[in-house]
């Protein structure tokens, strides 16, 4: 599933080239997760003013309203000046006077759902429980410490959830708290403030990481210029089960926490 990372990725791959496109045509595939919400021909004419990120949503902010995308579990994006035949997996499609963009989705587990504003009922449903955005200034240590102590779940299924700090997913969960030192099944509330500051650190750096090397392709993400990412490559634990921890040598576990598979090393992490 794609990430924040894979998100943000897929963001800064077109974001600059769609910028003053004009919508010129627009049309749906197969239903999505969630409906569009108005007449898909109501968005042609208008113009794209910027691309920006809201935890693993998209928004396209138009001159009249905006566009949240989703990628859903195995979704993504294309921008080309030249696509080429729509496949049976495209399931929406914007032309533009600067480009097409196209939404790939084999699961249908996206979405693409116009809103009149962010602050509209059917945006908030979507963006209004999400948690502090982990690469920005708002993220601060003391107070992501002060959240952890109102939760008296593990800590890993704390960070999945995403009303601490959002889009923090399954993959780099594993990575951060391996970074961090701290087990998996350590309740969030029982972290000390030392122990959440590195653990705050290691969101971060992490993070900011995986957009670096492009995001994680584990199976089949690439960018909106069709470009895989490399961060699995760099994985300390994620995907390592019963292999040596690149630390300490001890054969990295595998558990299963909330339905997903958790990662990590019985010596590194307490």
């Amino acid at each position: 599933m794609p990430e924040l990372p894979e998100v943000e990725v897929t963001r800064l791959s077109f974001a600059s080239r769609i910028a003053g496109a004009r919508i010129l045509s627009a049309q749906l595939g197969k239903p999505l997760r969630w409906p569009l919400g108005v007449p898909v021909m109501q968005l042609v004419g208008r113009e794209v003013q910027a691309v920006r990120r809201r935890g693993k949503y998209l928004l396209l902010d138009l001159d009249e309203g905006l566009l949240l995308i989703h990628l859903g579990m195995s979704g993504s994006l294309r921008f080309s000046s030249q696509p080429p035949a729509l496949s049976v997996h495209d399931h929406f499609e914007l032309v533009t006077s600067q480009g097409t963009l196209r939404l790939n989705d084999p699961r249908r587990f996206g979405a693409v759902v116009f809103a009149p504003a962010e602050d509209s009922a059917v945006a908030q449903k979507l963006l209004g429980k999400l948690g502090v955005e982990p690469l920005s200034d708002a993220f601060e240590a003391r107070t992501f410490h002060a959240e952890l102590k109102r939760h008296h779940v593990v800590i890993k299924q704390v960070l999945l959830a995403g009303h601490v700090v959002v889009g923090v997913g399954n993959i780099y969960a594993c990575e951060v708290l391996f970074l961090a030192g701290i087990r998996p099944t350590l309740r969030a509330d029982r972290l000390s403030f030392p122990r959440a500051v590195k653990l705050h650190a290691a969101i971060r750096h992490v993070l900011a990481r995986a957009v670096d090397r492009g995001g994680s392709t584990l199976r089949d993400f690439s960018n909106a210029s069709g470009e895989a990412g490399h961060f699995q490559l760099e994985a300390m634990v994620y995907g390592r089960a019963d292999q040596p921890c690149q630390i300490c040598g001890t054969l990295v576990k595998s558990i299963r926490q909330g339905q997903r598979s958790t990662f990590f090393c019985r010596v590194c992490q307490r």
